[in-house]
């Protein structure tokens, strides 16, 4: 075992974390800096900060990142319309590399020779972090326990916290029937019931969302406005965009959108059902791609739309800094630099609706080219036959020669 000296935990204060830091004080025998980051997971961050305390660090990182990590990192991937496997919107993926990257600036901060996470060997996110910190710091050390400690159920952990007079809040001690994690972005939901694909979740389970068939009765319109691919007001009123999000979680969540219940393909070869609750998202979507409708040119629209899929799995399996995922990135943005306008959704019992769509500035979409009346001149139909006739050719020269063979 390498000499460590001071090492960077991702550290939540949950009963996990809580063990490692014991764990890596005890076996490690090194200074532990804890940094704890809020990106939007709802629930109180500040009594990690005396949790830690409690173990004796002095240094301890609480950060507030949401803006960063709508900014920087949602905002980004939605420029894409990206989405794995067609369904999921990425919303525990997309968290890791900010988190990574700030786990690597404390450690070069404080002169820490390793970083740590909690994440299990089963799962996908010990690559997503472990990839993020090698490619900020490619000569760091990585201490993953998971891989490493004997501790294989929560039953060890619950009696090794009881053992080392390790601190466990009351609702950890009875236990949460499923894996939850939750950024702005979503909440995730893996384990227990949801272990068997056949069942249907629990209704009690759900935490943002009202179930569709109890949404209101009466639709609620909501106007999106876009500048360069990224919302910035919503209803008329500019917010920042960790405001944007919340808010559409809100709305979203009241009218019962943005559920799903999902088998996927874990990137270490293993199919997990997770389901997940991303109701600001799925409105992101929805209004983003009815805006590039009428401002991107098509074809890179449909350029935009084959690469998306490759974009998305980089994002999945944490290559968010790779070369090839800053490169596809590079020419997202540059396809976004002409999608500004407003869009105006319907948010009805689960469903999102697009109602209306306009860009004083940047639609491609000419009313009298569109027309069914009289155009004026604007098109001129007979060209189609020719169009039509060139495109059809080697159709057409196949079926020649079929022909000739059959006689």
């Amino acid at each position: 075992m390498n000499k460590i000296n001071k090492v960077v935990l991702a550290f939540s204060g949950g009963l996990d974390t809580s063990v490692i830091l014991k764990w890596l004080q005890d076996v490690y025998q090194c200074e532990v800096v804890t940094f704890t980051a809020d990106i939007g997971q709802g629930e109180e961050i500040e009594p990690a900060r005396a949790k830690a305390q409690g173990f004796g660090i002095k240094e301890i990182y609480i950060e507030d990142l949401r803006e960063e990590f709508v900014r920087e990192y949602v905002f980004p991937m939605f420029r894409a319309n990206t989405i794995y496997e067609g369904e999921y919107l990425l919303g525990t993926s997309i968290a890791r590399p900010l988190i990574a990257k700030r786990q690597i600036e404390i450690a070069q901060e404080t002169g820490a020779d390793a970083v740590s996470h909690g994440a299990t060997g089963k799962g996908n996110d010990q690559v997503r972090f472990e990839l993020g910190y090698y490619a900020l710091k490619p000569n760091i050390h990585v201490i993953a326990p998971w891989r490493e400690w004997d501790l294989t159920s929560r039953e060890k952990l619950l009696e090794y916290a009881k053992k080392h007079g390790i601190p466990i809040e009351m609702k950890q001690q009875t236990g949460s029937p499923y894996s939850m994690d939750a950024n702005l972005l979503h909440i995730s939901y893996e384990g227990r019931l949801l272990e068997d694909p056949a069942k249907e979740p629990e209704e009690s389970m759900w935490r943002w969302t009202v179930a569709p068939e109890k949404a209101p009765d009466e639709p609620e319109y909501l106007d999106i406005e876009f500048e360069r691919g990224d919302i910035v007001a919503l209803n008329q009123e500019r917010l920042s965009p960790a405001v944007v999000l919340a808010k559409l979680n809100q709305l979203g969540g009241k009218h019962g959108i943005g559920r799903l219940d999902l088998v996927e393909n874990r990137y270490v070869g293993m199919k997990s059902r997770g389901c997940y609750e991303t109701p600001g998202g799925t409105i992101m979507l929805r209004a983003h791609r009815a805006i590039e409708s009428i401002t991107l040119d098509r074809e890179v629209a449909h350029l935009k739309d084959e690469l998306m899929p490759r974009y998305a799995a980089l994002i999945y399996s944490g290559y968010w800094w790779s070369p090839e995922r800053k490169m596809l990135q590079t020419m997202i943005d540059e396809s976004q630099l002409n999608v500004n306008g407003w869009v105006r959704v319907k948010l009805y019992k689960g469903n999102v609706v697009v109602v209306g769509r306009d860009s004083k500035t940047d639609s491609l979409f000419d009313p009298a080219v569109a027309t069914f009346e009289d155009d004026r001149g604007a098109y001129n139909q007979a060209d189609a036959a020719g169009f039509i006739k060139l495109n059809a050719l080697r159709m057409r020269i196949a079926a020649q020669l079929r022909k000739s063979f059959k006689k």
